[in-house]
């Protein structure tokens, strides 16, 4: 019995609340009662704490077999805490693509689709314009400043330079949504649509011609971030991951679409950000953070757990910490120099394509387009009439 009890872990053991000596002398657990989804917000613990949960996680499995069956049930308690215990359908995609423009190795277009019918994501699409494939494909999931900032273009149009189809698509009351009249917070369960949208984006990039369905990638930096291993976590299509400045034991996400439903605690699982980065192994990982924002203690307290589980499949050599002690939250130059090459590796890409006489990336011949260029919907190109009215949940 206590081997058994051992296996579900000390987190689950809490759920036992009661013990009841049996008259021949034997005693045994009863679960009369189990956890109610609780939700964890922001800064929900201390780091110390978060050292220490992380240490009490790691002693509820002994091997391999022992966190598989911890990751299945972490995996199933997120996606019933997103509301997606039961996906909804996947009805036809529906893509439109608008406005194709030419540049120095890549192509950009605008793009939508129907994540479910009305509900339209909207983003830009990079494509190689020098290469056949089959490419790679990549999903770039925006933080909370939304899809147009240059250095977010600059990312997606190297990826393309280098051999990559990749997909920069809006969070929801952002870009298109924005303009359609979408709030981002007041979107009932927006964590909900938010995750299924992104299960859509591999759908979608997967049906474009000529992508590779083992060589699909997702990175992005902040609420991004939380996209990237919450996408990787939930979907085994996901390939290679690069969650930047986000990976965090203490810290939950401070905005209702990556902590407003309870992904992290519910009835059978409990769980943070650290752990659900770990859901990753086997696949290729790297852990990007910095010294500035929440992810300042990533290389002493959840780079070493997430390795750990790495080295339970002997894969410790597919999972890496890319620290930048001196600067900040954001997918900066430097960032990005090191999210290119572990890419670039993983998924096949050919980084020489977008080297520089002095060996680096050179992003300078990347265009920055504005922002009305990359709407996808507008005066000439007005939004369809089946969309749903804004804030309308997803069925």
């Amino acid at each position: 019995m206590n081997t058994a009890l051992a296996v579900i872990g000390p987190v689950m053991r809490r759920a036992f609340l009661t013990v009841a000596v049996l008259s021949f002398g034997w005693v045994l657990a009863l679960p009369l009662r189990a956890e109610k989804p609780r939700l964890r917000r922001g800064n929900a613990q201390k780091p110390e704490a978060a050292r220490k949960e992380l240490e009490e996680f790691k002693k509820s499995y002994t091997d391999l077999a022992g966190w598989k069956r911890r990751k299945e049930r972490i995996r199933r308690g997120i996606l019933k805490g997103a509301g997606l215990a039961t996906l909804p359908k996947k009805t036809p995609l529906k893509p439109q693509f608008f406005k194709k423009r030419t540049y120095k190795g890549y192509v950009v277009e605008n793009v939508a689709f129907q994540s479910w019918p009305g509900f339209y994501v909207t983003g830009t699409l990079y494509r190689p314009s020098e290469l056949k494939g089959p490419y790679a494909g990549v999903l770039c999931p925006h933080g909370h400043g939304g899809r147009f900032r240059p250095a977010r273009q600059t990312r997606c149009a190297n990826l393309a330079r280098m051999g990559a189809v990749v997909f920069l698509y809006d969070m929801v009351g952002y870009g298109d949504w924005k303009e359609a009249g979408w709030s981002h917070r007041n979107t009932p369960q927006v964590l909900r649509l938010q995750t299924w949208n992104s299960i859509r984006a591999v759908d979608f990039i997967l049906s474009l011609p000529g992508v590779d369905s083992k060589r699909i990638g997702v990175t992005g930096c902040s609420g991004g971030g939380t996209q990237t291993f919450l996408l990787t976590a939930i979907d085994d299509r996901v390939a290679v991951a690069v969650p930047v400045c986000q990976v965090s034991a203490h810290f939950f996400g401070g905005c209702v679409c990556e902590s407003g439903m309870p992904i992290h605690w519910g009835p059978d699982h409990k769980t943070n950000n650290a752990e659900i980065a770990a859901l990753a192994a086997p696949r290729p990982q790297l852990l990007v953070s910095n010294g500035k924002d929440w992810t300042k203690y990533t290389p002493k307290v959840e780079f070493p757990y997430v390795r750990h589980v790495y080295t339970l499949y002997g894969a410790a050599d597919r999972v890496a910490n890319a620290h930048f002690a001196a600067e900040g939250h954001d997918y900066g130059p430097s960032k990005r120099a090191a999210a290119y090459p572990f890419l670039a590796k993983h998924l096949k890409l050919d980084i020489t394509r977008v080297l520089g006489k002095d060996g680096t990336v050179d992003e300078s011949t990347v265009v920055a387009e504005e922002y009305k260029d990359l709407l996808v919907f507008g005066p000439d190109n007005p939004r369809p009439k089946d969309a749903v009215r804004p804030n309308t949940p997803l069925p």
